[in-house]
């Protein structure tokens, strides 16, 4: 049966490998990838989707403007039909590493707008749809949050960053509630350490960081790591799971002596 899933972020990173033969379109997803001007990449990721077999169709929005929402969900619906898995990849980091008491307001809202906000209302807006359809118990519905491992440890050198992702945590364990009853599973992956675009400034820093220890894995996460994860969570495969974190980080956050 028809399956569509709309993957935020979906040009580069993590939300690329979702997208991918790795994860939804191996799946047997059919892919509405959502990303904000970067319609250069999108040819290749339709490409690869439909290369394993899948529809894929590019959508140019950005999350943060909660008054596209409508009309992105309405095109998605006239493409492809119900939407049967939201994955919230979308994120910005800071404009600037630096000193917490340098934070200013444009990198504060620019990850607010996008991580935190954008993401519960276009949550809202999918979880609202989902609710209104026909449920048919053959399909399982989900929609997945992917935060950070920032929502559990500090960096005060992008402390906005930080703070929208504990949000988004928390969001996601509201909306596991909420919908649960509905038989519409609400996940959440942590990643930790993985090279991606976003990552790349600070890969010579964790290169020596990883080869003193500080991921029990010695080696970088890939945005492949990820996608499994997702792929696992969006084909129904933890039915009794509501909400439970799972960190992708090579054992970064567990506490050692």
């Amino acid at each position: 049966m028809q399956r569509t899933a709309i993957v935020t972020g979906a040009s580069r990173g993590i939300g690329r490998a979702t997208a991918l033969a790795l994860a939804l379109a191996q799946e047997g997803f059919d892919i509405a990838a959502v990303a904000w001007r970067d319609t250069e990449r999108f040819e290749a990721v339709l490409a690869d989707v439909e290369k394993i077999g899948r529809r894929c169709q590019a959508f140019d929005c950005d999350i943060g403007d909660i008054a596209s929402h409508a009309n992105l969900l309405n095109a998605v619906n006239r493409s492809f039909g119900e939407v049967h898995c939201l994955v919230n990849n979308a994120g910005v980091s800071v404009l600037q590493r630096g000193d917490l008491l340098d934070v200013g307001e444009e990198s504060y809202d620019r990850c607010f707008n996008v991580n935190t906000r954008g993401t519960f209302f276009l949550t809202q807006a999918v979880a609202r749809r989902m609710a209104a359809a026909p449920q048919t118990g053959e399909l399982h519905r989900s929609i997945v949050f992917v935060t950070s491992s920032n929502a559990v440890a500090a960096t005060i050198e992008r402390g906005e960053y930080c703070m929208s992702k504990i949000a988004s945590h928390m969001a996601a364990r509201l909306y596991a509630l909420r919908l649960a009853g509905l038989g519409i599973g609400v996940y959440e992956v942590q990643p930790g350490l993985i090279l991606t675009e976003m990552t790349a400034p600070s890969k010579e820093k964790y290169d020596g960081l990883i080869e003193k220890g500080m991921t029990a894995t010695p080696r970088w996460g890939m945005p492949e790591d990820v996608a499994r994860v997702i792929r696992t969570m969006a084909a129904g495969l933890l039915p009794y799971t509501v909400a439970q974190e799972v960190r992708v980080d090579g054992g970064l956050l567990i506490s050692r002596f």
